[in-house]
């Protein structure tokens, strides 16, 4: 990166969606988190101090997503994981993607579902919901932005 050069975040550019459904409507501050269930490599050291390394090949990982109470996307998450509950074989399974279309970052899964429904309160104002979604093979790339 050469001396000036300026680089720029727009949250509204980063879109994100699970089992087709847009996510939108998002809290104010923090609104999506990943993270990985285990570490990509584990290591144990012997008794003469020789290290050895084993790779985890547990892509699972939890996002939380955080609407606001009103956000409509609300509605759509509570029908799919009702479906989900009520009827068997995994209607609820789906892709989950993130994306930020101004920088390089990709998170992909094939197989994402909501594990549980948010927690609620209501107040004088408007809240946020916090969808907990798992997935079980999330490809990630993080780059810049």
């Amino acid at each position: 990166m050469s001396q000036g050069d300026l680089r720029v975040y727009d949250p509204d550019q980063v879109s994100a969606s699970i089992a087709g459904i847009p996510l939108s409507g998002f809290a104010d501050g923090e609104f999506i988190t990943i993270e990985s269930e285990s570490p990509t490599f584990d290591d144990v050291c012997g008794t003469d101090g020789e290290v050895t390394r084993s790779k985890s090949n547990d892509g699972r990982a939890t996002i939380t997503v955080k609407l606001m109470q009103s956000s409509p996307v609300n509605d759509l998450l509570s029908v799919l994981h009702n479906l989900d509950k009520n009827t068997p074989g995994g209607v609820g399974v789906g892709p989950f993607m993130l994306r930020d279309k101004q920088g390089t970052t990709l998170e992909l899964a094939e197989k994402a579902w909501i594990q549980k429904p948010p927690d609620k309160s209501w107040d004088r104002t408007a809240k946020e919901r916090s969808w907990v979604i798992r997935c079980a093979n999330l490809i990630s790339h993080t780059g810049g932005n």
